[in-house]
């Protein structure tokens, strides 16, 4: 059980299956030749030594010779963390440039739809990203309600960030002890509603608490600017 849930911890960082495997069997074993390994991670040679050649590359892996048989060791495992890190490193001095070339090409208005939860994570980290305000009305307390181990990361990432946030809701609703970023205000309504609503830059976020979560993300100035008109004048008539 500890293997697999190590194997799946690799993975998720991006390490293939077979690279997973020989790794960790090195970790076991400690130095070993390739037929221990391939015998402990029940592969076959080839398949090892292409993994080999692959952890060799990420500098996770070494070789002494002793007559002429090569013994396989595995690095300092926290070589994973300096590897991981230089990929960082990396995709952060070109996504820059990735990112002027898509803002030159992109068209200047755009909807998008996100299904499911991870859909709704990507639209909400675009709103750290990008929001200096972000007006809400239509909340129930789905957020914390679908998504609580989110939610608290997202609103403690608010406000680190200084992320100003107004929020509308319904007179009657129950709602939490107000909290250090969010400054509520009501107007009354009976009606409840799986919409909510984001106003950000020139952005417009529906999320829609459905069985499946979905979003839909406006990026639209002049829309974003008249929802924004329509939510300051609510806020001007609501209740504190």
């Amino acid at each position: 059980m500890e293997n697999q849930n190590l194997s799946e911890k690799f993975r998720k960082i991006g390490f293939s299956q077979n690279e997973t495997a020989v790794y960790l069997a090195l970790v076991k074993l400690g130095s070993s030749k390739a037929g221990a390994i391939s015998k402990y991670a029940s592969m076959d040679r080839s398949s090892v030594y292409n993994a080999l050649r692959s952890l060799m590359q990420k500098g996770l892996v070494s070789y002494v010779i002793i007559g002429k048989t090569r013994w396989f060791q595995c690095s300092n495992p926290n070589n994973i963390i300096s590897y991981l890190s230089n990929k960082l490193d990396l995709a952060k001095d070109f996504v820059p440039e990735l990112d002027k070339i898509r803002r030159q090409s992109k068209l200047k208005e755009n909807v998008r739809l996100f299904k499911g939860v991870k859909g709704v994570k990507t639209v909400f980290e675009d709103i750290l990203q990008n929001a200096e305000e972000n007006l809400i009305f239509g909340s129930e307390g789905q957020f914390s309600k679908n998504m609580p181990l989110f939610e608290k990361q997202f609103t403690k990432k608010l406000e680190r960030k200084g992320i100003k946030v107004r929020s509308i809701v319904r007179s009657n609703r129950e709602v939490a002890k107000k909290d250090k970023v969010a400054n509520r205000k009501s107007i009354p309504s009976s009606i409840e509603s799986n919409v909510v609503t984001n106003i950000y830059k020139n952005k417009i976020a529906i999320i829609i608490w459905s069985e499946i979560p979905e979003a839909i993300l406006i990026e639209n100035e002049k829309a974003a600017n008249a929802y924004r008109d329509y939510f300051n004048f609510m806020w001007k008539h609501a209740e504190q």
